[in-house]
């Protein structure tokens, strides 16, 4: 039986992403699988899951804000920045409650942030974890990343637990390691769980003992379908003659969206290559989702990428500049191998 579909994974503190997605993927059998961001092995919390289908939405997941709770531990400093690293440096030196508030704030807003040198991001073509084993360790260039909430919850002396809400690429463990140094004691991050991606929350999320122990039957009760990865996008829904039409590559007139709270003049998210050449801009086919979804065309409803039309070179009337007419579009497909993108409409 094929497998399509979001779970909602709370990963447990020991194992790697990948190694809770295949445990996962071979309970319910699934062909295809992928995870929406990465958690470190020392980290738990919650771990979108994608299968079959739900592949090639899994790109939508990577760019949402994401929220933590982080233990920060004040006086070691490690070569990971985290709890697993080897430790470089000890200080007898620990912050006050206030110089801990008074710090804070610095982290707050946009800000130049230097990745761990134990990363996957690539210099010279090679993730940087992989020169810092070769010996040879490269310093990053430092990222423009964003903080939104840097709250304290608990101190003790030793170790701070902090709650976090960032934007997507934004490292915890350089965090940890910078407000150690601007205290003047170094610091590592010593736990780290996740507690919300998107609108993807813990609370919602189900344990991987829970679905061993419940079996594969049950475990599918789990997946969510197709629509929750495009949820909180403008939507519209088509008659059946429509979606004949969308699913044929043919434009499509679309003027009300069913989302009241739509903002059609601002920029939308731009989904993951769903299947398609570089640099095209095609259509999802219908069909299909409302297959995977089980419903009817004319009751599917998902999210577009869309554009307004640009205004007439005459003065409009009031009825058309009241009207928001956007359109959906869909690239050529290839003989051997059709290849989709969800894409704003250029």
């Amino acid at each position: 039986m094929k497998v399509h579909g979001l779970l909602l994974l709370d990963k447990p503190v020991g194992l790697s992403s990948n190694v809770a997605l295949q445990k996962v993927r071979r309970l319910l059998g699934a062909d295809k699988a992928g995870h929406g961001g990465t958690l470190d092995p020392m980290a738990s919390g919650v771990l979108p899951l994608m299968f079959g289908e739900a592949c090639k939405l899994a790109g939508a997941a990577l760019t949402h804000d994401k929220a933590y709770e982080a233990e920060v531990c004040f006086g070691i400093t490690t070569a990971t920045d985290d709890v697993e690293g080897e430790v470089i440096s000890r200080s007898d030196e620990r912050p006050t409650r206030e110089a801990l508030l008074a710090a804070l704030p610095r982290f707050l807003g946009v800000i130049q942030q230097v990745p761990p040198v134990y990363s996957a991001l690539k210099v010279g073509g090679k993730a940087m974890y992989r020169h810092a084993r070769e010996g040879a360790p490269v310093a990053a260039q430092p990222r423009e990343v964003r903080v939104d909430v840097i709250e304290l919850l608990d101190f003790d002396g030793e170790r701070a637990r902090l709650r976090i809400e960032c934007g997507s690429g934004t490292y915890i463990r350089s965090i940890a390691r910078d407000l150690g140094a601007a205290l003047g004691c170094g610091a590592h991050l010593s736990g780290l769980r996740r507690t919300r991606v998107g609108q993807y929350r813990v609370q919602d999320a189900v344990t991987l003992d829970a679905l061993l122990a419940e079996g594969p039957t049950a475990a599918q009760s789990h997946l969510h379908g197709l629509l929750a990865l495009v949820a909180g996008w403008p939507q519209a829904e088509l008659t059946d003659e429509q979606a004949r039409r969308f699913a044929q590559g043919q434009a499509v007139p679309w003027q009300t969206p069913t989302n009241p709270n739509a903002d059609l003049s601002s920029p939308l998210p731009i989904g993951p290559a769903i299947d398609a050449p570089e640099g095209q801009v095609p259509s999802i086919d219908l069909a299909q989702i409302a297959g995977l979804v089980d419903g009817p065309l004319a009751d599917t409803a998902y999210g577009l990428m869309v554009e307004e039309t640009p205004a007439a070179a005459t003065a409009p009337s009031a009825d058309a500049r009241s009207a928001k007419s956007t359109r959906v579009c869909r690239s050529s497909t290839r003989r051997s191998r059709r290849r989709r993108r969800i894409g704003r409409c250029r």
